[in-house]
């Protein structure tokens, strides 16, 4: 029982139950004082009235006038089967009604109170309102309560009836609210266990309607895709850094192994270790792009993000590769439109924009020109490098954008196929998008980021 107690479901579920009897039990409340309750304050104030009016008869015609007027009412046939009445003179003997003097227990006077009676020779359970008059004589009106007991009874039957039913309705509502809420809990297990197990393709099943699982369904299944694709990006670039790593790795083994194995004289082996250590350092350079994407990638930098004005980025970026382009024949150029300016980190947009020009500069060969542009747009605002080399064809523009993969024409040149993914990375720290298009001739990429007041 702890156990079934400590599960959400069963929480709900009696909390479900006990809502819909608390429910129950008000408006049963509340039926009964409107049928029963309205009708004792009826014949209270019934009885009130009568009492009333015979003691005003006293006031103005004494014993004779109270006698005459219960004569009168018992006579009348209003009320004849219930109505109850008893004068009492001061001496104790009855004077006039239809019922036995009451004996017993004392009754507050001026109060109703139900009691049994004598009444015409049978029993009565009769509510009766005693008043003492001012010669000590003891007026009782009142009236038999036999058909209100009936009437209370088939209420209260009614009631007890409607509640049973409506404890079974509670209770079958909460197993079924249960036994739903647990089928769509048990959905999300299940997949969990299989992605546990090792099948990271599974998903939660989503239904057609529009409710709270289903919307959490949603939820979980895209966070399931980010992990997918992020551990698929853990694997490929594993197996990238395998594979990209150990051509380098065992060349240097091969310069240092080759300098000790030989006559050991010690311009070989300087030039073994500056060989090395070159080697090295571009080793160095391709873990300090995979640490830069990787800090993009985890959002750290967003904590130190600040308005930034574009056009000082791209101004610095041409001017320091300005000397470059010029050595390789290439015409640099740079527009500026408005005032262009985002919420971001300054080194981390410069860092994408350098990598796009460097990639320009690397790839779209000599006398071609390179045109770097800052422009904003209605709510957005974009660094755009276009060249008019030969471009990427369309089937490898999204290859471009993983790790480590580099393209057939530029397999000859230098680089290690981080320049492309850094700056996708950095785009979408900066909640924004990196794309590769046709320009025709050429290439341009494109960072659209969101656009803040300068």
């Amino acid at each position: 029982m702890l156990r079934l107690f400590n599960t959400v479901a069963f929480r709900l579920a009696l909390g479900y139950g006990i809502l819909v009897l608390s429910a129950v039990a008000v408006i049963c409340t509340t039926l009964y004082l409107g049928t029963v309750g309205v009708l004792d304050r009826e014949i209270d104030g019934k009885l009130y009235g009568i009492s009333d009016r015979l003691m005003a008869r006293f006031d103005e015609h004494g014993m004779d006038g109270v006698q005459q007027g219960i004569d009168q009412l018992l006579t009348d046939g209003v009320d004849f089967d219930t109505e109850v009445y008893l004068l009492v003179g001061p001496d104790g003997k009855k004077i006039i009604g239809n019922i036995d003097p009451v004996t017993g227990t004392a009754m507050r006077l001026g109060r109703p109170v139900d009691r049994r009676v004598q009444r015409y020779g049978r029993l009565s359970t009769s509510r009766l309102l005693p008043r003492e008059l001012s010669n000590g004589a003891f007026l009782m009106v009142g009236r038999d309560m036999q058909d209100i007991h009936e009437i209370n009874q088939l209420v209260l039957r009614s009631l007890a009836i409607g509640g049973v039913l409506s404890i079974l309705i509670a209770v079958g509502g909460a197993i079924l609210f249960r036994n739903q809420l647990e089928h769509r809990v048990a959905a999300i297990r299940r997949t969990v266990l299989e992605i546990e197990a090792g099948d990271l393709s599974r998903r939660i099943p989503v239904l057609d309607s529009n409710d709270e699982f289903t919307r959490l369904n949603h939820d979980i299944n895209h966070m399931l895709d980010q992990i997918q694709h992020l551990m698929e990006g853990v694997r490929n670039v594993s197996n990238a850094i395998a594979h990209d790593l150990r051509t380098p790795l065992g060349r240097i083994r091969s310069l240092l192994d080759e300098a000790l194995r030989n006559d050991r004289n010690v311009q070989k082996l300087a030039s073994a270790a500056t060989n090395a250590i070159r080697q090295i350092d571009d080793l160095t350079i391709v873990f300090d792009k995979l640490l830069q994407i990787a800090e993009a990638e985890s959002g750290a930098r967003r904590q130190s993000f600040e308005p930034v004005a574009l056009k000082e980025i791209v101004t610095d970026v041409v001017e320091f590769y300005d000397a470059a382009a010029e050595a390789k024949g290439i015409c640099l150029t740079i527009g500026i439109e408005g005032e262009p300016t985002t919420l971001g980190d300054r080194d981390l947009l410069a860092s994408a924009t350098a990598n796009l020009v460097d990639n320009a500069l690397k790839y779209a060969g000599s006398a071609v020109t390179v045109r770097v542009q800052a422009v904003q747009d209605r709510s957005t605002v974009s660094i755009v490098v276009q060249d008019n080399g030969p471009g990427i064809p369309a089937e490898e523009r999204e290859k471009v954008m993983t790790r480590f993969y580099r393209g057939d024409q530029s397999r000859s040149l230098p680089g290690n196929g981080l320049g492309l993914p850094i700056v996708s990375s950095i785009s979408h720290l900066h909640a924004g998008t990196f794309a590769l298009e046709d320009a025709g001739p050429g290439l341009r990429a494109l960072i659209v980021l969101p656009r803040v007041r300068a």
